[in-house]
């Protein structure tokens, strides 16, 4: 939805209404429509987990504050595969779309605090307001390149290059996130991101 940046202490409606107003898609009603619907407040302390293994997410987040990362967890790691942060969006996706059981953790890496929309009222906000239909089209759009940057990323052998193009695609990750999650996301060990900074 946003990238960080500094912004007044407000409450999580308050804030995600002024980001909405930014959308230049959406008419004030889409705005009041949509904001009825993100109704269920979440604080999460350092260490809980949003979403866990095993658990279907049916529910889309709006992060106002903290850090959240997504892994996957396998018998010997706890690969890291993203990351979320003020203003932006946050779920288990394969979950929320199919009903399915999750095959990632979503864990807050600090304190958080975020608004959640059930997928049903989403569903329905966007089968009856065009315009909030063209915006997720547009987030999803967004999510897309984000994954196939995230792809291209994992298929480049040199991991100088790999580094090079994440502090160019999201540098703000590198004030946000501890150092041992970036090498997880980038598939190298602690050491060698930290030779390579």
């Amino acid at each position: 939805m946003a990238t960080p940046a500094t912004r007044i202490n407000a409450t999580p409606v308050a804030h995600l209404r002024e980001l909405l107003h930014r959308v230049s898609d959406l008419q004030a009603s889409d705005i009041e429509a949509l904001l009825r619907c993100w109704h269920k407040p979440v604080q999460l302390r350092r260490g809980d987990f949003l979403i866990q293994e095993g658990q279907t997410d049916h529910f889309l987040y709006f992060i106002d504050e903290g850090i959240l990362r997504i892994f996957l967890p396998t018998a010997h790691e706890e690969i890291c595969v993203g990351f979320g942060y003020a203003s932006t969006l946050i779920c288990s996706f394969p979950s929320f779309v199919e009903g399915r059981p999750s095959a990632y953790g979503i864990q807050a890496l600090k304190a958080c605090r975020l608004l959640a929309i059930s997928r049903t009222h989403l569903l329905e906000l966007i089968e009856t307001h065009p315009n909030i239909g063209r915006f997720w089209r547009t987030e999803m759009e967004r999510a897309v390149v984000g994954r196939i940057e995230r792809e291209i990323d994992l298929l480049l052998p040199e991991p100088q290059r790999r580094l090079d193009r994440l502090r160019a695609r999201s540098p703000h990750l590198f004030q946000l996130v501890p150092r041992k999650y970036i090498a997880s996301y980038l598939r190298m060990t602690p050491e060698t991101l930290s030779r390579l900074r």
